[in-house]
């Protein structure tokens, strides 16, 4: 049998493992407090044992402050393991491009994720598959949601571009990737815009007006440092080497799915199409 363990058993490593388990799968994965039937983060021994057993392990935990804790706490074992080994990392070890296209083969490092940089290259040195993911968003975690809960709003600055994923299609690309040669993979869409047109359209969808602009300058920090960086993600790479496809190639479709949504997450990848980006 195969078998999944899970540094970090939040958002998108739920939804993959959820998955694997209904396609009969053992999965197990960590958490602060062992919740849910979970192994708590800082038990080493049931921890070191379920690598041990383990045929793929994954990490979806960033890093605190400036190091990665599981690298920190377990990358002997990692080091010596015969496993598959995924990190789910961040595109904005890119830093800001200024709005222009980026792949894998651009810097790392220069913005404002240094320790995710950092990390994001220690994971590699291992012999990891790590996947580089934009803004996430699907079930429960949407510009929709935000909209519906008047968490949303928009702050009109032309030229803005940004990249997302649904997270269908992080869970097709991670499961694409247990197949592929280990390096950094892209999961985006095909469709990086302005967000101000992603949260008008979730409006639209909602049946509500546009949320409100506001200024810049009354976001948090966070918030601030996310309009700071501009640039567009090509995922050419994750298509080309691992056959890879976002089943929802634009925000529209992915959010049109989400507002229709009446069943549970569809993640089978789509059928590549005539012609795609590879850029």
């Amino acid at each position: 049998m195969s078998k999944l363990f899970v540094f970090g058993m939040g958002y998108a490593a739920g939804h993959l493992a959820a998955l694997m388990e209904e396609r009969g799968w053992s999965v197990t994965g960590t958490t602060r407090d062992g919740r849910g039937g979970t192994v708590r983060f800082d038990d080493r021994e049931r921890v070191e044992a379920a690598m041990a057993a383990a045929t793929h392990i994954l990490s979806s935990v960033p890093p605190e402050g400036e190091q990665d804790p599981v690298l920190v706490a377990y990358g002997p074992p990692l080091a010596g393991s015969k496993a598959w080994v995924g990190y789910l990392s961040s595109t904005g070890v890119y830093g800001d491009t200024g709005g222009a296209w980026v792949d894998e083969t651009a810097p790392i490092g220069s913005g404002r994720r240094a320790a995710r940089a950092a990390a994001d290259a220690d994971w590699q040195a291992l012999g990891a598959r790590v996947f580089r993911l934009p803004g996430i968003y699907g079930p429960g975690r949407s510009p929709i949601d935000r909209v519906r809960g008047g968490r949303a709003h928009r702050v009109g600055l032309p030229g803005q571009v940004f990249s997302r994923v649904h997270i269908a299609d992080i869970v097709s690309g991670v499961i694409a990737g247990f197949d592929g040669p280990a390096g950094a993979y892209n999961l985006s869409d095909d469709h990086p815009c302005d967000q101000d047109a992603v949260v008008s359209y979730a409006a639209r969808l909602a049946g509500l007006p546009p949320p409100p602009l506001v200024p810049l300058e009354s976001l948090s920090a966070a918030a601030r440092g996310f309009y700071a960086e501009n640039r567009r993600v090509a995922n050419g790479k994750a298509k080309r080497v691992l056959n890879w496809r976002p089943r929802y190639p634009d925000y529209r479709l992915g959010l049109r799915a989400l507002s229709a949504m009446t069943s549970p997450i569809a993640v089978t990848p789509a059928p590549a199409p005539a012609s795609s980006d590879q850029r």
